[in-house]
């Protein structure tokens, strides 16, 4: 099993997050992962980029047309970071409306749900559903139980159920 993931976004705790459960997912199955992020402005509202490898790698650092995966949870970024997919790469993007990859607006659903910080858990649900990523439901659930603060539990397996339903 290998996989080249990013994540990207704008501020950090969103994007940092996500990338801890698909580690964690990772992790879990006894799969060798690494984890980088460049947080650039990210106290000032600046662009989070991280990058995930599940399997055998010897860097973190994902170079330009590798990525399988790009989770993407502002499309603003989608300019800055398309570049590192492959032709064939899977785009999961928190959008309205019409455009590149598969869409969801994850950020209505989070302020729908009272929190516009799950739209990265929703962002992931998405993912699973379109079968992007290497792990399954369950893995995630379990990935998030072990890291979800208990008080914000419910509700980050909520938005990531929320993603899989569409």
């Amino acid at each position: 099993m290998k996989q080249q993931i990013i994540v990207s976004g704008i501020g950090g705790q969103g994007v940092l997050f996500l990338t801890r459960v698909i580690a964690q997912a990772a992790v879990d199955q006894g799969l060798p992962v690494l984890t980088a992020e460049t947080h650039g402005m990210a106290q000032r509202g600046g662009t989070v980029l991280s990058t995930i490898k599940v399997g055998d790698y010897h860097s973190p650092l994902i170079r330009s047309g590798q990525a399988d995966v790009g989770l993407l949870l502002w499309e603003d970024n989608l300019a800055v970071h398309r570049s590192l997919l492959k032709p064939d790469g899977q785009l999961l993007i928190n959008a309205v409306g019409e455009g590149e990859g598969t869409r969801i607006d994850a950020g209505g659903l989070a302020r729908e749900m009272g929190n516009p910080v799950l739209s990265n858990l929703i962002l992931l649900g998405l993912a699973v559903r379109s079968r992007a990523l290497f792990c399954d439901v369950a893995q995630y659930e379990q990935a998030i139980r072990a890291l979800a603060p208990e008080r914000f539990l419910d509700q980050n397996l909520a938005a990531f159920r929320r993603g899989l339903e569409g």
